[in-house]
């Protein structure tokens, strides 16, 4: 990893087009077509669910996806609105508005293009899985609740946003079910369930909104029967695209947005390189993560300007258009100029799609993002694993995504410094020394360490949480005093500012009781940090021995020069 090499921004489409064909741009177009047709439902239904309109759900679709697919590093990504960013986007809207949702946005995007910029595409892919899975899971539960009261018909209007109270509401609200309203939900479930056995190719969503809002169309207004439609909550619908606006910008509201703007960031960069990866799987191709990282960035700041919410990209939507064909980003861009022209042509049509069909559509998104199947072969991973999942779960659930991410984040790096610090193992040798222990060698070499030297190996990183661990035993293992220390680093890959002072300090103290101390096996980027630090001038550059045979004679060495000298004083 490379923070300060050349700017890594080589979007694909432009790779793609210098060998672009007829036949390749058929195939892209039926998969844009496709792919553009099952966005439809998905955008719409995430705009709701997200706390604002359709038409600013199919307008971060159409704007988010062209840029994602024009500036992007993967070949076949599809970009747009996604079930990842509801619980933010909700959370951010009720409590900074839209203008506060556009800022967070923004930042979101300008810190995906340091990402990129700083190389560190490759680094989100290190992201514990099991806080994927656990904040996938919450989110999961997180927007099937938060579709009850449209699938039942409850015509509630304060629902509480957190999860708790908003069951507490539901269940006290049961008796209000409109049943009429329930069939509907019901019935798009079916049909989106059904329609994959008999066509995997067939858009279950869309066509369940085609078949419902036919039904429900000659169904209202039959004595008495009022099923809310889109058109109903929202009012006509908008069909020009919005003009660009600004927004007020604070020290105080950067402040404030930042975390949820980090949350966003992360959020749309694990979905969309994962995204990415599965599809390099399937179509063969390499994405280039720190130019789709910055593609993706560039279309968050661009989106907010015309009123449109989180973008990124979509892994069923990049499936649809790998299924169907897709090779390049022209698909995608296709993709994003069918759904402008339905959003110039058919909007009043959208009108009058019913809510409990949207509510149905969302609640199989929600169904396919939990992956119990994954929790279910987890729970059998090592205890670090389940707490990992459980905590990242629950914190989604029931307090706040920001704040699961951040505080899963940093159980892991605990968990993981723990796992660590027990695989690193310290040993403390006297006596004899064999030289191929540890290693798949069948030759023994045997050293035989004069008394008065004491040898300490330290197998593993010799950071923070191990530097302690090694001061410790070397306070308490040997009773009598030795007159050289020789500390065995073949196999520490590298030292952190804690192993440096610690050693520094063990160095200072050895010195002041007259010991000299030795290093053995030293790598060069150990080396160079010792080097760096002054640690080798501390000791000498003729105490840092690059093999533990050299580092055990001038140990012996040097004991028999000090009992020499004592001998010659007495």
């Amino acid at each position: 990893m490379n923070l300060s090499g050349p700017v890594d921004f080589r979007p694909k489409l432009i790779s793609s087009l210098r060998d672009y064909s007829s036949k390749r741009f058929k195939a892209d177009l039926v998969a844009g077509i496709v792919t553009g047709i099952v966005a439809l439902p998905l955008a719409i239904a995430f705009g709701i669910a997200s706390g604002v309109s359709p038409t600013t759900g199919l307008i971060t679709a159409i704007i988010g996806g062209f840029l994602l697919s024009a500036l992007g590093g993967c070949t076949v990504q599809i970009g747009g609105p996604t079930g990842a960013f509801i619980v933010i986007v909700y959370g951010i809207i009720a409590e900074y508005g839209l203008e506060g949702l556009a800022i967070a946005t923004v930042m979101a995007g300008l810190i995906l293009v340091m990402l990129g910029l700083f190389h560190l595409g490759t680094v989100i892919k290190f992201i514990p899985y099991p806080i994927v899975v656990g904040f996938t899971a919450g989110i999961a539960l997180t927007i099937f609740s938060t579709q009850i009261n449209d699938f039942l018909g409850l015509g509630l209007s304060d629902v509480p946003s957190e999860f708790l109270p908003k069951w507490g509401v539901y269940l006290s609200h049961l008796q209000q079910t409109d049943w009429v309203t329930l069939g509907v939900g019901i019935a798009s479930l079916l049909i989106i369930i059904a329609t994959p056995r008999i066509s995997k190719k067939l858009p279950g969503a869309l066509i369940s909104i085609i078949v419902m809002t036919v039904a429900v169309y000659f169904i209202n207004g039959i004595d008495g029967i009022s099923i809310e439609t889109i058109g109903d909550r929202f009012g006509a619908l908008a069909t020009d695209i919005p003009q660009p606006h600004g927004f007020t910008l604070s020290m105080a509201t950067i402040n404030a947005l930042l975390p949820s703007a980090f949350t966003i960031a992360i959020l749309g960069a694990i979905e969309s390189l994962l995204s990415s990866t599965v599809a390099d799987g399937i179509t063969g191709s390499r994405t280039n993560s720190n130019t789709e990282l910055i593609g993706q960035g560039l279309a968050n700041i661009t989106v907010p300007f015309f009123g449109g919410i989180p973008v990124t990209g979509a892994i069923a939507r990049t499936m649809t258009n790998i299924t169907n064909g897709g090779r390049t980003p022209v698909a995608g861009i296709i993709h994003a100029a069918v759904l402008l022209l339905i959003f110039l042509f058919l909007m009043p049509m959208i009108n009058l799609v019913p809510m409990a069909c949207l509510a149905a559509v969302l609640i199989v998104v929600s169904y396919n993002m939990s992956g119990w199947r994954t929790v279910r072969s987890i729970l059998k991973n090592p205890k670090s694993d389940v707490t990992v999942l459980a905590v990242t779960f629950l914190l989604t659930v029931i307090f706040d995504l920001t704040i699961a991410i951040e505080i899963g984040l940093l159980l892991a790096i605990i968990l993981f410094l723990r796992r660590v610090m027990e695989n690193t193992q310290i040993r403390a040798y006297s006596g004899q020394l064999d030289v191929a222990e540890g290693t798949e060698s069948t030759t023994h070499e045997v050293l035989d360490v004069a008394k008065g030297v004491e040898v300490y190996e330290i197998d593993g990183p010799f950071f923070f949480g191990v530097a302690t661990k090694f001061d410790e035993m070397m306070r308490t293992s040997m009773a009598e005093k030795p007159l050289v220390r020789i500390i065995r680093m073949r196999k520490v890959p590298f030292i952190d500012a804690t192993g440096v002072h610690n050693l520094e300090i063990l160095i200072q103290s050895s010195q002041k009781d007259g010991i000299d101390v030795v290093l053995s096996g030293v790598n060069e980027n150990v080396h160079r940090v010792l080097e760096h630090a002054n640690v080798e001038r501390m000791i000498g550059q003729r105490n840092i021995c690059d093999h533990i045979t050299r580092a055990v004679t001038l140990a012996n060495s040097i004991v028999a020069e000090r009992r020499s000298e004592r001998q010659k004083t007495e």
